[in-house]
């Protein structure tokens, strides 16, 4: 099974970028629909963008985020990548990465769709 472990996160100042990995190991990045998540304090974990496995190839944004954060992957390097723009404090929150090789499309922008799951690592917007 695939093991995903999440990295790139901290500190930054609104209007500020940020960029998180998603390193995957135990499998191949590119069989798999990778998604970002992200839960801040007293909310509950709501989708933030995903990339479809290739055959599909296909890339998804929440509408809060969409046009700011760009979701890419790297085959090579067994990645997938969220580009974080023009953050505000609503953007703070712990992020996770997700990863599931036969989530249907009506699931992907859920939590239940997804197997695996990474620890999750915090984005703080803050001036």
């Amino acid at each position: 099974q695939v093991q995903l472990v999440e990295s790139g996160g901290g500190l930054v100042q609104p209007g500020g970028s940020l960029r998180l990995s998603c390193a995957a190991s135990g499998g191949t990045v590119s069989q798999y629909t990778v998604a970002w998540f992200r839960q801040a304090p007293g909310k509950e974990r709501e989708f933030v963008g995903a990339v479809r496995r290739l055959g599909a190839n296909t890339y998804h944004y929440a509408d809060s985020v969409k046009g700011r954060f760009t979701i890419s992957r790297d085959n090579a390097k067994n990645t997938v990548t969220l580009q974080m723009n023009s953050l505000n404090p609503e953007d703070t929150a712990l992020y996770y990465c997700a990863a599931d090789q036969s989530i249907i499309l009506s699931m992907l922008r859920t939590e239940a769709g997804y197997k695996y799951w990474g620890q999750g690592i915090q984005v703080t917007v803050s001036s």
